[in-house]
């Protein structure tokens, strides 16, 4: 989707339309959660510290997020993937890999399915949409930022290694700041210098990754779309607009987020025996403290506790804290638990 938040936010208010809008918190803390193409040229992006955002372009409107809304859009567009193929792997709300190798509906065609789907979301939502059609999905993820908005860009087999060797190697799948400059000081910047590398000598320079650049590099790229992915952690995080210091008052910040760990763990009907509580102090110094339980958790009242128990292991700490998150893992299916009510136990 383009620009999704955003742009269901102009859909939805016509004052809106044609002005530079982002999505997100609008505290001193705040970050961008989505940017219209109209804030876009201001050099305004997702993640950005709100605070810069709003140096860069005065005139830009901040819109709080409606999630409920958003997760109801995804839900219209996430039917019409389905509508056409089964092997939908979303990777968030608003995007989604589909193997139309062989379609429910519609002509045996990836480019013509993408042009369908493109038109429907359009009918259904009033919200464009941009893809990306090509024979592996680090390829066609590539090929869907290619065209924004409403765009659709196709790479063909003898296309690809081409088009790979002028991509900037932080344009690979997995490639992220820290992989980009290790590659940089080995003086591959695009992927036609990574081309140039045979697997031996690039996974002695990078480890494992070395590897998964080498396949890259060759377009090897045989990760199936994936409809059901295991999810691993469920984790809900808040960043205050001021720093908190002692018990009661992390306390009384970490209430709502087991609330709202506790929700998500009912919508997607898990439970979990690890729980790990993370903490940033004010000079951004980061720690985590775990523990793992005989009983899963689930419910709001168990998941504080243990977040109230981690807190003071060792003990609370005495600098002030800017974000608070709890996290799940060790997960199980809640109808797996035969609906028994476990609770907490075993902290003293």
């Amino acid at each position: 989707m383009d620009a999704f938040f955003a742009s269901v936010e102009q859909r939805d208010d016509p004052a809106l339309r044609g002005r530079p809008v982002v999505v997100g918190g609008d505290s001193p803390r705040g970050v961008v959660a989505a940017a219209s193409y109209e804030a876009r040229p201001f050099g305004i992006r997702s993640a950005m510290p709100m605070a810069h955002a709003k140096k860069l372009c005065p005139d830009l409107v901040v819109v709080r997020p409606r999630g409920a809304v958003y997760r109801e859009v995804s839900e219209q567009v996430r039917a019409i993937f389905h509508s056409y193929t089964d092997l939908v792997e979303p990777l968030s709300l608003d995007e989604a890999y589909l193997d139309v190798t062989e379609p429910k509906r519609g002509p045996r065609s990836a480019t013509l399915i993408a042009q369908a789907i493109r038109r429907e979301i359009l009918e259904a939502t009033g919200l464009t949409a941009s893809a990306g059609v090509s024979f592996a999905k680090f390829l066609a993820k590539v090929a869907s930022d290619l065209d924004k908005p409403d765009g659709l860009s196709i790479i063909r087999p003898d296309q690809a290694r081409a088009f790979v060797a002028a991509l900037p190697v932080e344009k690979l799948h997995g490639v992220g700041p820290a992989t980009t400059r290790r590659l940089h000081s080995l003086g591959i910047r695009t992927g036609g210098d990574l081309q140039s590398w045979d697997e031996v000598a690039l996974r002695d320079a990078l480890g494992k990754v070395g590897g998964w650049l080498y396949r890259l590099g060759q377009c090897d790229d045989p990760r199936p779309v994936r409809p059901f992915r295991v999810r691993k952690s469920v984790g809900v995080e808040r960043t205050f607009s001021r720093n908190e210091r002692g018990e009661a008052a992390i306390l009384a910040r970490l209430a709502p987020i087991a609330a709202e760990l506790a929700r998500r763990l009912d919508t997607h009907g898990l439970a979990g025996r690890t729980v790990t509580l993370k903490l940033k102090t004010a000079r951004f110094v980061q720690s985590t403290r775990s523990a793992t339980l005989e009983t899963p958790l689930w419910e709001e009242a168990d998941l504080l506790e243990a977040g109230a128990a981690l807190l003071s292991r060792p003990e609370v700490p005495e600098e002030p804290i800017r974000l608070v998150g709890m996290t799940v893992s060790s997960l199980v299916a809640l109808q797996e638990l035969d609906g028994v009510q476990l609770r907490l136990g075993g902290w003293d």
